[in-house]
């Protein structure tokens, strides 16, 4: 079997370095890690290539490998550098998974240029912030980690615990932000992906109402309710059955390339 193609690329973009792993050739299938987290996170779900689909695995901006020399840090930027990294690597139309962060992240990315996208998974997103991720975000600091926390993040980040510590900064203080992810229905009408929206039934962030009123609002949108389970319910013992829904679902409407 020929081994498949892989490449580790650090692009210069938006004021960044972001760091992206290509693996694989075939659809472009981006995928986009939790906050906190790194691209790394996926090889939990995709041990290995996918016949049909090239991975296109950033780390996003100030987690991983990549950079943020502003210190400056929204989802819609997020969204920002993952089109400009499309851009750079001359992909014009892809598929997408998100986790978290990454499914707000793509939320943008679905709302500022919907024709990029042409399906997309969202784990665990959100339209807005409810009261109970801002309780949570607010109890995001230094003091608050545990050493086991602190060396799993040493192991994902790589340039330094100032790093981390901005990480958590970020996460800190998004519990004051009431524009970033304002996501309303008509806006979410504008979307135009085929949409699986995945969402733990038991979410302490996001109650799975929220959930709801996107698949109401997103009109090419089925919903996946995952009974007994939290927050990102796909990893673990869930990987396996995640990953065969998730591909099913993003190979269902493939006419050549996307």
């Amino acid at each position: 079997m020929k081994p498949a193609r892989e490449d580790s690329l650090d692009l210069e973009i938006n004021g960044i370095s972001m760091h992206v792993v290509v693996l694989g050739e075939g659809q472009p299938l981006v995928l986009l890690h939790g906050g906190g987290g790194a691209g790394v996170n996926w090889k939990g779900i995709f041990d290995a290539p996918i016949d049909g689909f090239q991975f296109v695995i950033p780390d996003l901006r100030g987690h991983g490998r990549s950079t943020n020399p502003s210190g400056e840090f929204s989802i819609r930027q997020c969204a920002l550098d993952v089109l400009a990294m499309t851009d750079r690597l001359k992909i014009d139309r892809f598929k997408a998974i998100g986790v978290s962060l990454g499914a707000k992240t793509l939320l943008h990315v679905a709302t500022l240029q919907p024709s990029r996208v042409t399906a997309m998974v969202l784990v665990s997103a959100t339209p807005y912030f409810p009261e109970q991720a801002r309780v949570a975000m607010a109890a995001i600091t230094p003091e608050t980690r545990s050493e086991a926390e602190w060396a799993t993040m040493r192991s994902w980040h790589l340039h330094g615990d100032e790093q981390i510590l901005a990480i958590w900064r970020s996460m800190h203080q998004l519990k004051d932000s009431y524009v970033d992810m304002a996501f309303t229905p008509p806006l979410l009408s504008t979307i135009s992906a085929r949409t699986l929206i995945v969402h733990g039934d038991r979410d302490p962030l996001y109650p799975v109402r929220l959930a709801v009123e996107m698949y109401e609002a997103i009109p090419q949108s089925s919903l996946w309710v995952v009974p007994d389970s939290g927050h990102g319910p796909i990893f673990g013992a869930a990987a396996a059955s995640f990953r065969e829904t998730a591909l099913s679902f993003l190979a269902a409407n493939s006419r050549g390339c996307c």
